[in-house]
């Protein structure tokens, strides 16, 4: 009768499967790795606000950049001169993210300039301001269409591009604390920021086997054109930074920077979650 031979020291009688993966092998990343020179960036909603930061810093760091902009053609007109004058290429491209057909022209466009696409930023979006029981259809879906019908589709044209050119790229869908965080008397915003959070964590699921990552920023209080009122009242203002532990709000500048250094191959190994960038305000507690 045949023995079963003793289990070889340290394997506990398991069988043995697959060879499991291996751990990246290290790599030392240059300064230049940490930027996005030379690579090609869409940010929607790119001619003010966030998405201007988000611009102007990737031009700053050498980057193509296409700068999508609804209105306000001037403003966008003249950041493509401060981002050539920066050292970095950029195009202005009139698109509507809530037109499928208009985002495919911007991504069109990005490409037949640049030759390719590493880095896509779902950053438009708007607010209505509108609670539970005031909300009207109309604007509810304006609002989802721009926030989430134009994050869905920029997330799609992105992914097939990649896909296309056969290289790794970055999706970042600018979120805002509320995907978690509630805000009475803001419904709508709240529901496609909350509907962001889902789309950044099940796009980046089914992307990952073709190395691309989507992740989600998670923007608090920040000095841009959507919190004019809030920065106009200094009763408002005072009880805002009080509530930020870091004492202030946040700048497009930062925000610029962030979503940079989460585009570059620093951010490696960050999909399907959201980084918040709120100065500490959601942990914030006055106490018991």
């Amino acid at each position: 009768m045949s023995q079963i031979p003793p289990p070889a020291p340290g394997t506990n009688g398991a069988a043995e499967g697959p060879t499991a993966p291996t751990a990246a092998p290290p790599q030392v990343l240059s300064p230049e790795d940490l930027t996005l020179k030379g690579q090609t960036i869409i940010v929607t909603g790119g001619n003010s606000g966030i998405g201007e930061g988000i611009c102007l810093e990737a031009g700053r760091q050498g980057a193509n950049v296409v700068i999508d902009y609804v209105t306000d053609e001037e403003r966008a007109a003249a950041m493509v001169g401060e981002i050539e004058a920066m050292g970095g290429r950029a195009i202005a491209v009139k698109a509507d993210v809530s037109k499928v057909a208009e985002l495919e022209n911007l991504v069109t466009q990005a490409v037949e300039t640049f030759g390719r696409l590493d880095v896509m930023v779902n950053n438009a979006g708007v607010e209505t301001g509108q609670s539970t029981l005031n909300l009207t259809e109309d604007k509810f879906d304006w609002l989802m269409a721009i926030n989430v019908k134009g994050a869905v589709f920029g997330t799609k044209l992105a992914a097939e591009q990649f896909v296309r050119q056969g290289t790794p790229g970055v999706i970042i869908n600018m979120s805002s604390t509320h995907e978690d965080w509630p805000m009475p008397g803001d419904l709508g915003y709240c529901v496609s920021k909350g509907a962001m959070r889902m789309l950044t964590r099940n796009s980046a699921v089914e992307l990952g086997k073709h190395g691309i990552r989507v992740l989600g920023i998670g923007p608090g209080a920040i000095a841009t054109p959507i919190n004019k009122e809030t920065m106009e009242d200094p009763e408002q203002m005072r009880a805002l930074t009080s509530a930020i532990p870091l004492g202030y709000m946040g700048t497009p500048e930062e925000m610029g920077r962030l979503t940079c250094f989460l585009a570059s191959k620093g951010g490696s190994y960050v999909t399907a979650t959201t980084i918040m960038a709120d100065g500490g305000l959601m942990q914030s507690s006055s106490g018991l």
